[in-house]
């Protein structure tokens, strides 16, 4: 019995697996081919209740938790990742409205979101920086009741799909820094607004691409969170998405283990099993010890959240391992299979699928800094 997951939440993973090895899993490699997501498979997750459990009933969604939400997340993305994102963007961009926009603007966004009816990008990298997050160059000047935005976001999920997104940009002078950033939630159908796709190697039912706002008219009481604080107060909401993205890309390692260790018990070579061979079976058990402590390092952190005790040391663990450890894992899967695991197929579309996350959401560099801050103090580990 896993120590973090009751009755219940054992109960709502094993509901939500068969929806997704019945519902998602059968479209995952032609999605990665059409490079679109089912908005018709999204109204069904909504009306199931699997996008952003976690959302508080104060705005009339389910209050479930942060474990709930990790439950449904690991076993969409057992099924296929880059669908996966529906829950990764519900939950991070959901709770940033719940907590820091003003309910007329908050409940409409989140009752949507919660349905399936709409997608919310997070607009934050740009072509000057990605880890430098708080360098920003994207204006946004407040005129009248309205803030108008010049500039652009680049590498962002879901930027030609997403209905809305969450744009940080700056206030205040560059020598400002964090303290001059504010966040505005941003309706994609305003005019100014142009968007591209790129071509990356994996993720492609989600895609990435650029945002580009000229003049971009938003009314003022879109702006989450004080002005000048947006970046300091919106972006706590990432200790919660990069333990999801844990989840997210160890769900895949898991999948790509359990077919393995059914293919190598079954193929045979010089008379015996190839599991027979230690340097066959050694490595995945090494790997499938791995894959179990980071997942219950990702539980442990969603219930150190839920419980409102400290975590961004392990959340930033969970970021910067996760992915590591999921790349590693999906590659000697598909070593392990030799020529047919070279094929084009489900190993390598998930060994594309998860190398984005080593980049993307924060490096492991920047992740095993905000864990040396943590612990020896941010004045013995300065930028």
């Amino acid at each position: 019995m896993n120590p973090y997951l009751d009755e219940d939440l054992v109960a709502l993973g094993e509901h939500t697996r068969c929806f997704a090895q019945g519902r998602v899993a059968p479209g995952f490699e032609a999605r990665d081919t059409t490079r679109t997501l089912d908005r018709e498979l999204m109204l069904e997750m909504g009306q199931m209740g699997f996008i952003a459990p976690e959302l508080p009933e104060a705005y009339g969604e389910q209050g479930l938790g942060c474990l709930a939400a990790g439950v449904i997340h690991e076993e969409i993305a057992w099924a296929d990742l880059s669908l996966s994102y529906i829950n990764l963007l519900a939950s991070l961009n959901g709770q940033i409205l719940a907590q820091h926009a003003v309910p007329a603007i908050a409940r409409p966004w989140l009752e949507r979101l919660t349905q399936g009816r709409a997608l919310l990008a997070i607009a934050l990298t740009e072509p000057r920086g990605g880890s430098d997050a708080a360098n920003l160059r994207l204006r946004m000047e407040r005129v009248g009741d309205q803030y108008v935005l010049n500039g652009e976001k680049t590498s962002i999920s879901a930027a030609d799909q997403a209905d809305a997104a969450v744009v940080f940009a700056r206030t205040g002078s560059v020598e400002d820094g964090a303290r001059g950033v504010s966040a505005i939630l941003v309706p994609m159908a305003l005019p100014g607004i142009t968007r591209n796709r790129f071509n990356c190697h994996g993720q492609c039912a989600i895609g990435r691409g650029s945002i580009f706002f000229e003049n971009v008219r938003v009314p003022a009481d879109h702006r989450l969170g004080d002005e000048g604080k947006g970046f300091v107060q919106v972006m706590q909401g990432f200790d919660f998405s990069r333990v999801l993205i844990g989840l997210q890309v160890l769900a895949v390692a898991k999948a790509s283990l359990e077919e393995t260790w059914a293919y190598v018990a079954e193929r045979e070579a010089f008379g015996k099993p190839l599991s027979a061979f230690q340097g066959v079976s050694h490595p995945l058990a090494e790997y499938e010890t791995q894959v179990e402590a980071a997942r219950l390092l990702c539980l442990q952190t969603l219930w150190l959240k839920d419980r409102g005790l400290p975590h961004t040391a392990e959340t930033a663990m969970c970021k910067w391992w996760g992915p590591k450890l999921a790349y590693d894992v999906v590659h000697q899967c598909l070593l392990s299979f030799g020529r047919g695991g070279y094929d084009r197929g489900p190993l390598e579309q998930r060994l594309r699928d998860v190398l984005g996350f080593q980049i993307g959401d924060g490096t492991a560099q920047i992740m095993k800094t905000i864990i040396a801050r943590t612990n020896a103090g941010r004045d013995a580990v300065p930028a």
